[in-house]
């Protein structure tokens, strides 16, 4: 449990007691890397980060692993969340509001609060408006931090709205929505397992959403602690209420009466029987005394107590009436008619915004002002206590709840409510276009308005109109850059129900079917496709109306999750509709048409047309258009690999992606081709054996927020072939922590990577953790043993292969040496396998090894690295030297650095280096040798 003296709660310069817990100390880095901290938490790539340092990007590499293992984290979206916020003192959970005030009392309640933490997983503060919770709160969350080493968030849901809790605590956390990883699973996952804090401020206005939210994050993770404040109960099982009550009397209460008071006047000095009297009245209501404490140097304490007996004695005659929410409404009241016309004026329009806002925003719900008159407007106010600056946000304010609630009753009942919210929309629409354009700080500065264009939008006129329309499509441009995918889909529907012209709507309803098709919901995609053609035909453009009808198809053919719900026959209808209303001359049109008949031609998923796709290519080329020509592309590339033609297929995906590499994955458009491209890259790289490659593009893959998590495990596979077996393995795990934060509720982790994972264990003797994580692979894939699924039964039986050739365990493995393995993409590494499956062949001494090596030659015409293992089983055969030579290049080419030191034990003259090799890896040597000179050494077929 956590203890701090009550001198610690009253303010920042306090002193310390002796023996008084202390944050740990943040780990070293140095200069450089701080550096590249800062310049992860700006979002930009590695090479962006080398080019501003002028060093190379295996140096930024180099200081990212350096970072990610420091620091405990595991990728680099929680870097960037650390960014800036990570120094001594500093605490970890992220958005705390800081204190310009010092803070009075509560030391009792605090200490409570954090001992209630400890044994409990959610503790809501409950208390009436005014009362201080969100403070207290606040210096909780601060006391805590050392006691929650994975940090957490402070989480201010005033502006949230139903429907948005997941994006606010997304937004603290920077985390974003990814393909089939919903934003809860994402808050969970970078939550996790450790110990770690969230806290959901004012909460009464969302209690079933807020509760639903956190009773799944609690259920989902296992060291996460809730701390929420509410006027009311969250209600879920488990919860911890703490009710707060207002500051006692003859102590607290007056105490932070004086100290607010002399904050504007430092003389000032009191009869303490006057000051008792007027926190007396106000029921020790945090809020409350700070209203009066503003006022009391110019009226004096003796006019205050007058003025608030007068406003109480109109308040007494209410019923079913708490008596503090009379001495609040009392104080609000009395400081409200203090008010000159203006700042009244002023106060109930700013009501209008649901979260903060700046002078500009301010300026734009107030006519007939000037920026300057509204800057002494919000100064005089601020000091009233009625609008509060917005922390840590300099020149942005906002009006604490209650005040909010308040003077939300005077717009509305002063006439010009619709006018300020017309006022309001046209701010939002505005600002959203602006933000839009992404220059700049726009994600700061969309975090703290994001919340006002939705209520603004929420607010608008149903139907057609203009500022909707504007306001709609740009928040869907937004919340898709801010990586809330889900969000982003519904924001372009939503443009297309206010868009005026049905063309507006065609190009709005497609905008979501690329937003659709990054959240990897093709069914959806599919059917916002055919509704904007269906909008495209009442605007009489067949053009555009072809264009979706192609999309359509492509997308129902191109994308594995579509297919078996889009029957082929019914793609092949809307294709037919499509060529019927094309223009046949216009060369968009053309592409686009051209792509669609080489994806339905052959009716097999997976399966374009090799004539028709490069038909396609041409003319996609013709319209200059890099993400037509990426498409068609993607199909010459697969026409290619079908038939057999791998470095063919990746030469074209390579071509793909320099084509994409300059674009921005802000786009959806080119974000999915872009993320297509990448992993397909990875894929045919593996393919052919080219490992430098596979790694390379899949680390260049990792500054994709989108596709960050597929690319890091993707990098595990890659890595252990390389011999990079420590930081596979860092990863491997990192990724295994994640999916165990997530409740295994996503497919962050491919069996692939677990599979290469065990791999790496048993290369390294270790028994144990090979079978523990070719288990995992099992679990993760739900299957008993991991060679039941036949699209991985060629890298179980490589893995199984390769760690029976390492420690000597042949006998077992050589029983399925000649497997069969089907489909040509599932198995990836059946070249691999069937490699490793020749040596062991030889190493076990088999009679029919020979003929084994000769079948097993056609999976090295393809794969560099089938190529090397079969020159080195070759030489183990035959004595070869020069085949080992041959196979000590073929490692070096492909970075192989673990295969080629098990190959240099193969020749005398070498040995050493390989010994060296092997034990700078960590991998003991292998329990094999070179066959005695007197055994039988068939004749080689060079010899013959």
């Amino acid at each position: 449990m956590i203890k701090l003296s009550r001198a610690e709660a009253s303010g920042p310069e306090a002193e310390a007691p002796a023996g008084a817990m202390t944050a740990p100390h943040p780990p070293k880095v140095s200069k450089r890397e701080a550096q590249v901290l800062a310049a992860i938490g700006s979002r930009l790539s590695n090479a962006e980060i080398a080019a501003s340092l002028h060093i190379s990007v295996r140096t930024v590499e180099s200081h990212v692993s350096s970072l990610l293992r420091k620091h405990g984290v595991s990728d680099r979206l929680a870097l960037a969340a650390l960014a800036g916020r990570v120094g001594p003192g500093r605490s970890q959970v992220l958005g705390v509001p800081s204190a310009w005030t010092s803070f009075v009392g509560r030391g009792t309640e605090r200490d409570a609060a954090l001992a209630a933490l400890e044994c409990s997983r959610l503790v809501t503060l409950v208390g009436s408006g005014g009362v201080g919770k969100t403070r207290l709160a606040a210096v909780i969350a601060e006391a805590a931090a050392v006691s929650f080493p994975a940090g957490g968030a402070f989480v201010d849901l005033v502006p949230v709205r139903d429907g948005f809790v997941a994006q606010a605590v997304a937004a603290a956390l920077g985390v974003a929505e990814r393909p089939k990883v919903p934003l809860e699973e994402a808050i969970a996952e970078r939550l996790g397992q450790h110990r770690s804090l969230l806290v959901l401020d004012n909460c009464e206005h969302l209690l079933d959403a807020v509760a639903g939210f956190a009773e799944r994050i609690l259920a989902i993770t296992a060291g996460v602690r809730v701390l929420a404040t509410s006027r009311e109960r969250l209600g879920i099982p488990g919860e911890r209420v703490m009710p707060l009550a207002p500051l006692p009397l003859n102590s607290d209460a007056e105490t932070l009466y004086v100290d607010r008071t002399r904050a504007s006047d430092p003389s000032f000095s009191a009869d303490a029987t006057l000051v008792a009297d007027i926190c007396a009245k106000l029921d020790g209501v945090p809020l409350a005394i700070e209203l009066a404490a503003a006022r009391t140097p110019s009226l004096g304490t003796a006019g205050l107590l007058v003025a608030l007996e007068d406003r109480l004695r109109v308040l007494a005659g209410g019923r079913g009436t708490d008596a503090r929410h009379r001495s609040m409404r009392a104080v609000i009241d009395w400081s409200h008619d203090l008010l000159d016309d203006q700042e009244r004026a002023l106060l109930r329009r700013l009501a209008v915004f649901v979260g903060s806002f700046d002078l500009a925003a301010a300026v734009a719900v107030t006519p007939g002002h000037d920026p300057a008159s509204i800057a002494d407007l919000l100064g005089r106010l601020t000091d009233k206590h009625l609008v509060a600056h917005q922390q840590p946000a300099p020149g942005w304010w906002r009006l604490p709840t209650t005040i909010r609630a308040y003077a939300g009753d005077q717009l509305r009942t002063s006439g010009e409510q619709a006018d300020v919210q017309e006022r309001h929309l046209r701010w939002a629409a505005r600002t959203a276009a602006q933000l839009a354009a992404r220059s700049g700080r726009w994600r700061d500065i969309f975090d703290l308005v994001a919340d006002d264009l939705r209520a603004a939008l929420a607010a608008a006129p149903p139907g057609p109109g203009d500022l909707p329309h504007r306001l709609a499509r740009a928040l869907g441009r937004l919340t898709y850059a801010r990586r809330f995918l889900t969000e982003a889909v519904t924001r372009h529907r939503q443009a297309a129900q206010h868009a005026r012209l049905p063309t507006d709507a065609a190009e709005d309803l497609r905008a979501a079917a690329d937003c659709a098709l990054a959240l990897g919901d093709f069914k959806e995609a599919y059917g916002l496709l055919l509704g904007s053609a269906e909008q495209a035909r009442v605007a009489g453009d067949g053009n555009t109306q072809a264009i979706a009808l192609a999309s359509a198809v492509i997308t129902g053919h191109r994308h594995p999750g579509d297919r078996s719900q889009i029957p082929h026959q019914r793609l092949r209808e809307v294709l037919a509709e499509a060529s019927t209303t094309a223009d046949p001359h216009d060369m968009v049109v053309a592409a686009h048409l051209a792509a669609a008949r080489a994806w339905t031609a052959s009716g097999e998923k997976l399966s374009p047309d090799p004539a028709l796709s490069a038909a396609a290519a041409d003319a996609a080329r013709a319209t200059a258009d890099p993400i037509l020509i990426s498409a068609a592309l993607d199909a010459v590339g697969l026409a290619a690999a079908r038939a057999g033609r791998l470095r063919d297929a990746l030469s074209i995906v390579t071509e793909r992606l320099a084509l994409l590499a300059p674009h921005a994955v802000d786009d959806p458009r080119f974000a999915v081709e872009i993320s297509d491209a990448y992993g397909i890259v990875v894929m045919y790289a593996l393919l052919v054996g080219d490992l430098p490659t596979a790694a390379a593009t899949a680390r260049q893959h990792l500054a994709d927020d989108l596709a960050h998590h597929k690319a890091l495990t993707t990098l595990v596979a890659p890595l252990v072939l390389m011999g990079d077996l420590d930081e596979a393995l860092r990863l491997a795990g990192a990724a295994w922590e994640d999916w165990h934060g997530a409740g295994r509720r996503y497919t962050l982790l491919k069996t692939e990577t677990l599979m290469a994972t065990a791999l790496a264990y048993g290369l390294r003797g270790d028994s144990e953790q090979f079978r523990l994580w070719r288990t995992r692979a099992a679990q993760a894939a739900n299957v008993t043993d991991i060679t039941q699924l036949s699209n991985h039964a060629s890298f179980a039986a490589f893995v199984d292969a390769r760690v029976a050739l390492h420690t000597g365990r042949v006998g077992a493995a050589t029983a399925t040496t000649g497997q069969q393995f089907t489909g040509f993409v599932a198995n990836r590494y059946e070249p691999y396998a069937r490699a490793v499956k020749a040596e062991l062949a030889v190493v076990a001494g088999l009679p029919d090894a020979a003929e084994r090596l000769s079948v097993a030659a056609s999976a090295a015409e393809q794969n560099d690295w089938a190529a090397a293992g079969l020159a080195r089983a070759r030489g183990r055969l035959y004595h070869d030297q020069a085949a080992l030579t041959a196979s000590v290049k073929g490692w070096e080419l492909i970075g192989a650095r673990f295969e080629r030191a098990c190959t240099l034990l193969l020749i005398p003259d070498r040995a050493h280096e390989g010994r060296t090799e092997l034990a700078a890896i960590g991998v003991p040597q292998p329990a094999y040798g070179i066959p005695t000179p007197d055994a039988h050494i068939p004749a080689s077929p060079t010899q013959e």
